[in-house]
């Protein structure tokens, strides 16, 4: 474990947006703030919750200084840098490493696919070494459901013997355990997380750093409440109860209900907005999935 490293529940903080899809700067830093007061370890900014990849650079590289300019510590940002083309990955990675931040998470490029190990490999050396910084720690993202393009153990491997000082930690998106156990058995000295707090549990006894998960903006503090309590008896209770909450809303498209419950707890309409393809959920819906959510019984920030 090093300064560089995370660990507990980090969240993919959404992005909201007005009525003209224009970022909400304001309601970002509530959220964030929200989030951080909740008990989050972290902030995974620009993640895909965070609708990153429908987002500029600018207007990446702006938000993230708006945070940083309004008191969320750069110690507890781990924004999300990696693009297709790997100029822009290496803009964003230096922007983060020079503004302070504790860590990126990395998606590897994901347009084409028909590529193999060594291409990938290449494509993470060159950012690392055209930022050339020390201070630079980097998460590695594995998340091929969307990405389509996964990370192999052979190829984190290669990675962390290349890189030990930068490569610290993964983020494994797959929704397969048997990955996540197989990288947790392989690498232990990496800061694993795992990417959806069904897994947190067993992420957990299988010496894992924790969670960066979605459901994080609606349930931190009891999904957090998991982390610090997996040793406790109450553990498998507690563990049943945010697989449930997290069961709930997955019925629906995944940031738009989770959008459509942050604009309930904060009673702003705007923060069911998404950015074209996404489609934001109706109210209606918002209160069909709200009822439910009450029928669990979560309630957002109790």
């Amino acid at each position: 474990m090093t300064a560089k490293t995370f660990s507990g529940v980090l969240v993919p903080a959404l992005t909201p947006f007005d009525s003209h899809l224009d970022p909400d700067t304001d309601a970002l830093l509530t959220h964030c703030r929200w989030l951080l007061d909740q008990g989050a370890d972290g902030l995974a900014v620009f993640g895909t919750t965070s609708e990153a990849n429908s987002l500029s650079l600018e207007e990446r590289m702006s938000l993230l200084e708006h945070l940083l300019e309004n008191g969320i510590p750069a110690d507890k940002l781990m924004p999300g840098t990696g693009m297709c083309a790997l100029s822009e990955t290496v803009r964003l990675t230096r922007h983060a490493v020079e503004h302070g931040c504790r860590g990126v998470l990395m998606l590897p490029p994901f347009y084409y696919k028909a590529i193999n190990d060594d291409g990938l490999f290449a494509s993470y050396a060159e950012v690392i070494e055209r930022v050339g910084n020390a201070a630079l720690g980097v998460y590695l993202y594995h998340i091929p459901p969307v990405a389509q393009v996964g990370l192999s153990l052979g190829l984190i491997g290669r990675l962390l013997s290349a890189y030990p000082d930068t490569v610290v930690g993964l983020k494994d998106s797959s929704g397969d355990w048997e990955n996540t156990s197989a990288v947790l058995r392989e690498y232990p000295s990496l800061a694993t997380f795992c990417g959806s707090e069904v897994f947190l549990l067993e992420t957990m006894r299988n010496g894992g750093a924790g969670s960066i998960t979605a459901t994080g903006n609606i349930n931190a503090a009891q999904i957090r409440k998991l982390y610090c309590d997996w040793q406790k008896e109450d553990a498998e209770a507690l563990q049943a109860q945010i697989t449930t909450t997290r069961r709930t809303y997955e019925t629906y498209a995944t940031i738009p209900a989770l959008k459509a419950v942050a604009a309930d707890f904060y009673a702003t309409p705007d923060w069911r907005v998404v950015r074209p393809p996404l489609l934001s959920l109706g109210a209606g819906e918002q209160q069909t999935l709200v009822a439910a959510l009450a029928d669990v019984g979560f309630e957002m920030g109790a």
